[in-house]
Protein backbone atom coordinates (compact mmCIF):
# COMPACT_ATOMS: atom_id res chain seq x y z
CA UNK A 1 0.00 0.00 0.00
CA UNK A 2 2.56 2.51 1.05
CA UNK A 3 4.81 1.70 -2.47
CA UNK A 4 1.27 2.42 -4.50
CA UNK A 5 0.93 5.58 -2.69
CA UNK A 6 4.40 6.61 -3.61
CA UNK A 7 3.96 5.78 -7.05
CA UNK A 8 0.73 8.25 -6.79
CA UNK A 9 2.78 11.11 -5.59
CA UNK A 10 5.55 10.65 -7.74
CA UNK A 11 3.54 10.01 -11.01
CA UNK A 12 1.60 13.53 -9.64
CA UNK A 13 4.74 15.55 -9.04
CA UNK A 14 5.99 14.57 -11.86
CA UNK A 15 3.36 15.34 -14.42
CA UNK A 16 3.81 18.83 -12.46
CA UNK A 17 7.13 19.44 -12.72
CA UNK A 18 6.44 19.02 -16.35
CA UNK A 19 3.86 20.93 -16.81
CA UNK A 20 5.54 23.46 -14.96
CA UNK A 21 8.50 23.16 -17.50
CA UNK A 22 5.88 23.65 -20.52
CA UNK A 23 5.03 26.77 -19.21
CA UNK A 24 8.40 28.04 -18.58
CA UNK A 25 9.02 26.66 -22.75
CA UNK A 26 6.19 28.88 -23.47
CA UNK A 27 8.04 31.96 -22.17
CA UNK A 28 10.61 31.47 -24.82
CA UNK A 29 7.44 32.86 -27.23
CA UNK A 30 6.81 35.28 -24.53
CA UNK A 31 10.31 36.72 -25.10
CA UNK A 32 9.79 36.24 -28.62
CA UNK A 33 6.66 38.37 -29.20
CA UNK A 34 7.73 41.42 -26.98
CA UNK A 35 11.35 41.61 -28.34
CA UNK A 36 9.55 41.14 -32.15
CA UNK A 37 6.88 43.87 -30.66
CA UNK A 38 9.79 46.81 -29.49
CA UNK A 39 12.22 46.51 -32.37
CA UNK A 40 11.90 47.89 -35.68
CA UNK A 41 9.94 46.48 -38.48
CA UNK A 42 13.08 46.21 -40.10
CA UNK A 43 14.74 44.00 -37.52
CA UNK A 44 12.12 41.40 -36.77
CA UNK A 45 12.65 38.48 -38.73
CA UNK A 46 16.06 38.63 -37.17
CA UNK A 47 15.06 39.01 -33.60
CA UNK A 48 12.55 35.57 -34.65
CA UNK A 49 15.12 33.86 -35.90
CA UNK A 50 17.43 34.28 -32.85
CA UNK A 51 14.79 33.62 -30.24
CA UNK A 52 13.87 30.25 -32.12
CA UNK A 53 17.62 29.43 -32.53
CA UNK A 54 18.71 29.97 -29.06
CA UNK A 55 16.11 27.96 -27.68
CA UNK A 56 17.48 25.21 -29.87
CA UNK A 57 20.96 25.34 -28.91
CA UNK A 58 20.33 26.03 -25.50
CA UNK A 59 18.30 22.71 -25.41
CA UNK A 60 21.88 21.01 -27.04
CA UNK A 61 24.33 22.67 -25.01
CA UNK A 62 22.61 21.52 -21.58
CA UNK A 63 21.98 18.36 -22.90
CA UNK A 64 25.76 18.03 -24.86
CA UNK A 65 27.69 19.16 -21.31
CA UNK A 66 25.36 21.96 -18.89
CA UNK A 67 23.43 19.60 -17.19
CA UNK A 68 26.53 17.95 -16.21
CA UNK A 69 28.48 20.84 -15.23
CA UNK A 70 25.74 22.36 -13.06
CA UNK A 71 24.23 18.87 -11.52
CA UNK A 72 27.08 16.26 -12.05
CA UNK A 73 24.64 14.69 -14.10
CA UNK A 74 26.00 12.79 -17.38
CA UNK A 75 22.98 10.53 -17.58
CA UNK A 76 21.65 12.29 -20.92
CA UNK A 77 25.24 10.93 -22.36
CA UNK A 78 24.74 7.36 -21.63
CA UNK A 79 20.80 6.82 -22.24
CA UNK A 80 17.72 7.26 -20.02
CA UNK A 81 16.41 3.76 -18.09
CA UNK A 82 13.04 2.54 -18.99
CA UNK A 83 10.27 3.56 -17.02
CA UNK A 84 10.15 0.00 -14.61
CA UNK A 85 14.03 1.18 -13.70
CA UNK A 86 13.27 4.83 -12.42
CA UNK A 87 10.15 3.58 -10.64
CA UNK A 88 12.46 1.13 -8.94
CA UNK A 89 15.46 3.41 -8.41
CA UNK A 90 13.00 6.08 -6.29
CA UNK A 91 11.63 3.42 -4.37
CA UNK A 92 15.16 2.64 -3.58
CA UNK A 93 15.91 6.08 -2.96
CA UNK A 94 12.93 6.87 -1.04
CA UNK A 95 13.83 3.65 1.36
CA UNK A 96 17.20 5.09 1.88
CA UNK A 97 16.01 8.11 2.69
CA UNK A 98 12.80 7.57 4.48
CA UNK A 99 9.29 7.90 2.75
CA UNK A 100 9.03 11.59 1.78
CA UNK A 101 6.37 10.68 -1.75
CA UNK A 102 7.36 12.77 -4.47
CA UNK A 103 10.91 13.78 -3.30
CA UNK A 104 13.08 12.01 -5.54
CA UNK A 105 12.58 12.96 -9.38
CA UNK A 106 13.35 10.89 -12.58
CA UNK A 107 16.78 12.94 -14.42
CA UNK A 108 14.48 13.47 -17.51
CA UNK A 109 11.96 15.47 -15.67
CA UNK A 110 14.26 17.76 -14.24
CA UNK A 111 16.50 17.81 -16.64
CA UNK A 112 13.25 19.13 -18.70
CA UNK A 113 12.15 21.85 -16.08
CA UNK A 114 16.60 23.10 -16.06
CA UNK A 115 16.88 23.48 -19.60
CA UNK A 116 14.17 25.93 -19.81
CA UNK A 117 15.43 28.26 -17.59
CA UNK A 118 18.77 28.03 -19.49
CA UNK A 119 17.22 29.37 -22.55
CA UNK A 120 15.31 32.31 -20.32
CA UNK A 121 18.54 33.04 -19.33
CA UNK A 122 19.55 33.50 -22.95
CA UNK A 123 17.06 35.14 -23.87
CA UNK A 124 17.75 37.99 -21.83
CA UNK A 125 20.83 38.50 -23.94
CA UNK A 126 18.60 38.28 -27.20
CA UNK A 127 16.89 41.37 -26.67
CA UNK A 128 19.61 43.83 -25.03
CA UNK A 129 21.99 43.61 -28.34
CA UNK A 130 18.80 43.51 -30.92
CA UNK A 131 18.91 45.74 -33.98
CA UNK A 132 23.06 45.71 -34.52
CA UNK A 133 24.42 42.47 -33.69
CA UNK A 134 25.60 39.83 -36.37
CA UNK A 135 23.28 36.81 -35.99
CA UNK A 136 26.00 34.39 -36.01
CA UNK A 137 27.74 36.21 -33.24
CA UNK A 138 25.22 36.10 -30.62
CA UNK A 139 24.17 32.20 -32.07
CA UNK A 140 27.71 31.89 -31.17
CA UNK A 141 27.95 33.39 -27.49
CA UNK A 142 24.87 31.30 -27.16
CA UNK A 143 26.98 28.15 -26.95
CA UNK A 144 29.18 29.19 -24.87
CA UNK A 145 26.80 30.81 -22.52
CA UNK A 146 24.28 28.05 -21.91
CA UNK A 147 26.86 25.43 -22.21
CA UNK A 148 29.43 26.44 -19.92
CA UNK A 149 28.88 30.05 -17.83
CA UNK A 150 25.25 29.78 -16.95
CA UNK A 151 25.70 26.45 -15.78
CA UNK A 152 29.20 27.03 -13.47
CA UNK A 153 27.06 30.05 -11.63
CA UNK A 154 23.92 27.26 -11.13
CA UNK A 155 26.60 24.91 -9.96
CA UNK A 156 27.28 26.60 -7.29
CA UNK A 157 23.84 27.96 -6.27
CA UNK A 158 21.29 25.65 -6.55
CA UNK A 159 23.46 22.73 -6.31
CA UNK A 160 25.71 24.04 -3.57
CA UNK A 161 29.40 23.48 -4.92
CA UNK A 162 31.75 25.58 -3.37
CA UNK A 163 32.84 28.75 -5.81
CA UNK A 164 35.87 27.51 -7.64
CA UNK A 165 36.48 25.72 -3.72
CA UNK A 166 36.79 29.15 -1.30
CA UNK A 167 33.28 29.62 -0.04
CA UNK A 168 30.05 27.59 -0.08
CA UNK A 169 27.24 30.69 -1.18
CA UNK A 170 24.50 28.39 0.63
CA UNK A 171 26.09 28.43 4.04
CA UNK A 172 26.75 32.38 3.65
CA UNK A 173 23.03 32.85 3.97
CA UNK A 174 22.59 32.99 0.02
CA UNK A 175 18.99 31.74 -1.31
CA UNK A 176 17.20 32.30 -4.26
CA UNK A 177 14.18 30.36 -4.65
CA UNK A 178 13.64 30.67 -8.68
CA UNK A 179 16.25 32.84 -9.95
CA UNK A 180 16.03 36.62 -9.61
CA UNK A 181 19.66 36.39 -9.87
CA UNK A 182 20.62 32.87 -10.96
CA UNK A 183 18.58 33.20 -14.11
CA UNK A 184 17.84 36.97 -14.56
CA UNK A 185 20.74 38.64 -13.20
CA UNK A 186 22.86 36.37 -14.87
CA UNK A 187 21.27 37.05 -18.38
CA UNK A 188 21.23 40.78 -17.77
CA UNK A 189 25.00 40.60 -16.76
CA UNK A 190 26.07 38.71 -20.01
CA UNK A 191 23.83 41.31 -22.07
CA UNK A 192 25.53 44.56 -20.20
CA UNK A 193 29.24 42.91 -21.58
CA UNK A 194 27.60 42.42 -24.70
CA UNK A 195 26.31 46.43 -25.27
CA UNK A 196 29.37 47.45 -23.82
CA UNK A 197 31.57 45.88 -26.63
CA UNK A 198 28.55 46.13 -29.22
CA UNK A 199 27.94 50.16 -28.64
CA UNK A 200 24.61 51.84 -29.36
CA UNK A 201 22.16 51.82 -32.43
CA UNK A 202 23.17 54.80 -34.94
CA UNK A 203 20.98 57.83 -34.42
CA UNK A 204 19.96 57.01 -30.87
CA UNK A 205 22.36 59.14 -29.23
CA UNK A 206 23.23 63.00 -30.32
CA UNK A 207 26.51 64.45 -30.26
CA UNK A 208 25.25 67.26 -27.59
CA UNK A 209 24.27 64.25 -25.53
CA UNK A 210 20.32 63.92 -26.17
CA UNK A 211 19.03 60.66 -26.42
CA UNK A 212 16.24 59.85 -29.54
CA UNK A 213 13.31 57.57 -28.83
CA UNK A 214 13.02 54.49 -31.62
CA UNK A 215 9.81 53.33 -31.19
CA UNK A 216 9.23 49.61 -31.77
CA UNK A 217 7.03 48.54 -34.36
CA UNK A 218 4.37 46.43 -33.02
CA UNK A 219 3.14 46.82 -29.36
CA UNK A 220 -0.31 44.40 -30.06
CA UNK A 221 2.37 42.09 -29.80
CA UNK A 222 4.44 43.46 -27.39
CA UNK A 223 1.70 43.29 -24.73
CA UNK A 224 0.87 39.54 -25.88
CA UNK A 225 4.53 39.03 -25.01
CA UNK A 226 4.02 40.16 -21.70
CA UNK A 227 0.82 38.48 -20.77
CA UNK A 228 2.92 35.24 -22.51
CA UNK A 229 5.45 35.77 -20.29
CA UNK A 230 3.28 36.38 -17.24
CA UNK A 231 1.40 33.11 -17.82
CA UNK A 232 4.45 31.48 -18.25
CA UNK A 233 5.99 32.89 -15.25
CA UNK A 234 3.50 30.48 -12.95
CA UNK A 235 6.03 27.72 -14.21
CA UNK A 236 9.08 29.06 -13.56
CA UNK A 237 8.30 29.91 -9.95
CA UNK A 238 5.43 27.41 -9.12
CA UNK A 239 7.44 24.61 -10.77
CA UNK A 240 10.23 25.60 -7.92
CA UNK A 241 8.64 24.35 -5.32
CA UNK A 242 9.40 20.93 -6.89
CA UNK A 243 6.37 18.79 -6.12
CA UNK A 244 2.45 19.07 -5.88
CA UNK A 245 1.85 15.34 -3.78
CA UNK A 246 1.27 16.65 -0.02
CA UNK A 247 -0.56 19.06 1.37
CA UNK A 248 2.41 21.27 2.70
CA UNK A 249 3.56 21.49 -1.08
CA UNK A 250 -0.25 22.14 -2.72
CA UNK A 251 -0.12 25.13 -0.28
CA UNK A 252 2.96 26.34 -0.87
CA UNK A 253 2.23 26.01 -4.74
CA UNK A 254 -0.53 27.99 -4.30
CA UNK A 255 0.74 30.59 -2.05
CA UNK A 256 3.71 31.06 -5.10
CA UNK A 257 0.94 31.25 -7.72
CA UNK A 258 -1.35 33.92 -5.41
CA UNK A 259 1.93 36.06 -4.89
CA UNK A 260 3.82 36.22 -8.24
CA UNK A 261 0.28 36.89 -9.76
CA UNK A 262 0.41 39.95 -7.41
CA UNK A 263 3.71 41.14 -7.58
CA UNK A 264 3.43 41.61 -11.48
CA UNK A 265 0.13 43.96 -10.76
CA UNK A 266 1.93 45.45 -8.24
CA UNK A 267 5.19 46.56 -10.76
CA UNK A 268 2.65 47.06 -13.91
CA UNK A 269 0.30 49.60 -11.70
CA UNK A 270 3.20 51.40 -9.96
CA UNK A 271 5.55 51.64 -13.59
CA UNK A 272 2.07 53.13 -15.11
CA UNK A 273 1.19 55.91 -12.37
CA UNK A 274 5.54 56.97 -12.19
CA UNK A 275 5.57 57.16 -16.02
CA UNK A 276 2.51 58.95 -16.13
CA UNK A 277 3.97 61.42 -13.03
CA UNK A 278 7.29 61.62 -15.03
CA UNK A 279 5.99 61.93 -18.80
CA UNK A 280 2.53 63.45 -18.54
CA UNK A 281 1.48 60.43 -20.61
CA UNK A 282 1.02 56.40 -19.64
CA UNK A 283 3.49 54.93 -21.06
CA UNK A 284 2.49 51.40 -22.29
CA UNK A 285 6.15 49.51 -22.88
CA UNK A 286 6.83 51.06 -18.72
CA UNK A 287 3.76 49.34 -18.28
CA UNK A 288 4.71 46.10 -19.83
CA UNK A 289 8.25 46.28 -17.97
CA UNK A 290 6.79 47.13 -14.72
CA UNK A 291 4.49 43.66 -15.12
CA UNK A 292 8.04 41.70 -15.79
CA UNK A 293 10.02 43.80 -13.10
CA UNK A 294 7.40 42.53 -10.82
CA UNK A 295 8.06 39.13 -11.81
CA UNK A 296 11.26 39.36 -11.83
CA UNK A 297 11.46 40.66 -8.00
CA UNK A 298 9.34 37.95 -6.56
CA UNK A 299 11.22 35.18 -7.85
CA UNK A 300 13.94 34.77 -5.45
CA UNK A 301 11.35 34.63 -2.86
CA UNK A 302 7.48 33.94 -3.62
CA UNK A 303 7.13 31.41 -0.98
CA UNK A 304 6.98 33.56 2.07
CA UNK A 305 5.63 37.29 1.40
CA UNK A 306 2.33 37.83 2.31
CA UNK A 307 0.16 38.68 -0.72
CA UNK A 308 0.39 42.17 0.14
CA UNK A 309 3.66 42.46 1.06
CA UNK A 310 4.30 41.15 -2.88
CA UNK A 311 2.39 43.46 -4.32
CA UNK A 312 4.30 46.00 -2.59
CA UNK A 313 7.56 44.06 -3.98
CA UNK A 314 6.34 44.12 -6.83
CA UNK A 315 5.31 47.66 -7.12
CA UNK A 316 9.48 48.51 -5.73
CA UNK A 317 10.35 46.32 -9.28
CA UNK A 318 7.94 48.18 -10.92
CA UNK A 319 9.17 51.76 -9.68
CA UNK A 320 12.98 50.84 -10.31
CA UNK A 321 12.97 49.61 -13.68
CA UNK A 322 11.47 53.04 -15.14
CA UNK A 323 14.29 54.63 -12.91
CA UNK A 324 16.48 52.06 -14.18
CA UNK A 325 15.70 52.13 -17.96
CA UNK A 326 16.13 56.03 -17.98
CA UNK A 327 19.28 55.94 -16.42
CA UNK A 328 21.09 53.55 -18.49
CA UNK A 329 19.74 55.84 -21.62
CA UNK A 330 21.86 59.08 -19.16
CA UNK A 331 25.11 56.38 -19.44
CA UNK A 332 24.07 55.84 -23.33
CA UNK A 333 23.68 51.89 -22.51
CA UNK A 334 21.43 50.97 -25.71
CA UNK A 335 18.80 48.40 -24.69
CA UNK A 336 16.36 48.52 -27.17
CA UNK A 337 13.88 46.67 -24.70
CA UNK A 338 14.80 47.18 -21.50
CA UNK A 339 15.86 43.43 -20.70
CA UNK A 340 18.95 44.69 -18.63
CA UNK A 341 16.94 46.94 -16.28
CA UNK A 342 13.89 44.30 -15.77
CA UNK A 343 16.56 41.72 -15.45
CA UNK A 344 19.55 42.82 -13.94
CA UNK A 345 18.29 45.82 -11.58
CA UNK A 346 14.94 44.20 -10.98
CA UNK A 347 17.02 40.91 -10.26
CA UNK A 348 19.31 42.22 -8.00
CA UNK A 349 16.64 43.82 -5.50
CA UNK A 350 14.46 40.54 -5.74
CA UNK A 351 17.84 38.81 -4.29
CA UNK A 352 18.03 41.79 -1.84
CA UNK A 353 14.42 41.35 -0.34
CA UNK A 354 14.53 37.77 0.68
CA UNK A 355 16.16 38.24 4.14
CA UNK A 356 13.32 40.33 4.95
CA UNK A 357 10.70 37.22 5.14
CA UNK A 358 13.15 34.72 4.56
CA UNK A 359 15.04 33.80 7.92
CA UNK A 360 17.19 31.46 6.38
CA UNK A 361 18.98 34.14 4.04
CA UNK A 362 21.29 36.74 5.17
CA UNK A 363 21.61 40.29 3.46
CA UNK A 364 25.47 39.42 2.92
CA UNK A 365 25.00 36.03 1.86
CA UNK A 366 23.00 37.82 -0.93
CA UNK A 367 24.93 40.50 -1.46
CA UNK A 368 27.96 38.11 -1.80
CA UNK A 369 25.76 36.03 -3.42
CA UNK A 370 25.02 38.70 -6.53
CA UNK A 371 28.20 39.77 -6.88
CA UNK A 372 29.74 36.22 -7.33
CA UNK A 373 26.82 35.40 -10.18
CA UNK A 374 27.39 39.02 -11.40
CA UNK A 375 31.25 39.09 -11.81
CA UNK A 376 31.55 35.53 -12.90
CA UNK A 377 28.79 36.10 -15.92
CA UNK A 378 30.18 39.33 -17.06
CA UNK A 379 33.90 39.04 -17.08
CA UNK A 380 33.10 35.11 -18.56
CA UNK A 381 31.15 36.88 -21.21
CA UNK A 382 33.18 40.02 -21.88
CA UNK A 383 36.21 37.58 -22.56
CA UNK A 384 33.79 35.14 -25.12
CA UNK A 385 32.33 38.56 -26.79
CA UNK A 386 36.06 39.87 -27.40
CA UNK A 387 36.68 36.44 -28.56
CA UNK A 388 33.74 36.34 -31.30
CA UNK A 389 34.68 40.12 -32.08
CA UNK A 390 38.28 39.21 -32.72
CA UNK A 391 37.12 36.13 -34.82
CA UNK A 392 34.56 37.03 -36.83
CA UNK A 393 32.90 40.75 -35.33
CA UNK A 394 29.87 41.71 -33.37
CA UNK A 395 28.45 44.30 -35.47
CA UNK A 396 26.85 44.41 -38.79
CA UNK A 397 27.95 47.56 -41.22
CA UNK A 398 25.84 50.91 -40.83
CA UNK A 399 24.62 50.17 -44.44
CA UNK A 400 22.91 46.91 -43.23
CA UNK A 401 22.32 48.37 -40.07
CA UNK A 402 20.38 51.43 -42.21
CA UNK A 403 18.74 48.66 -44.31
CA UNK A 404 17.22 46.50 -41.50
CA UNK A 405 19.72 43.56 -40.36
CA UNK A 406 16.39 41.39 -41.64
CA UNK A 407 18.28 41.46 -45.40
CA UNK A 408 21.59 41.08 -44.41
CA UNK A 409 21.30 38.11 -41.55
CA UNK A 410 18.27 36.48 -42.84
CA UNK A 411 17.52 37.31 -46.53
CA UNK A 412 13.94 37.74 -46.06
CA UNK A 413 11.72 40.73 -44.16
CA UNK A 414 9.05 39.90 -41.99
CA UNK A 415 6.48 42.47 -43.54
CA UNK A 416 7.37 42.14 -47.17
CA UNK A 417 3.93 43.75 -48.59
CA UNK A 418 4.33 47.01 -46.92
CA UNK A 419 7.54 47.67 -48.81
CA UNK A 420 7.64 50.27 -51.40
CA UNK A 421 8.91 48.62 -54.46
Amino acid sequence: MENQIFELQYAMDTFYFLICGALVMWMAAGFTMLEAGLVRSKNTTEILTKNVALYAISCIMYLVCGYMIMYDGAFMLSGIAGGDDLVASALAASAEEGFDGGSVYADASDFFFQVVFVATAMSIVSGAVAERMKLWSFLGFAVIMTGFIYPMEGSWTWNGADVFGMYNLGDLGFSDFAGSGIVHMAGAAAAISGVLLLGARKGKYGKDGSIRAIPGANLPMAALGTFILWMGWFGFNGGSVLKLGDIASSNAVAMVFLNTNAAAAGGLIAALILARIMFGKADLTMALNGALAGLVAITAEPSTPSPMLATIFGALGGVLVVLSILTLDKLKLDDPVGAISVHGTCGFLGLMLVPLTNDASTFSGQLIGALTIFIWVFVTSGIVWYVIKLIMGLRVSEQEEAEGVDLSECGMEAYPEFVTQ
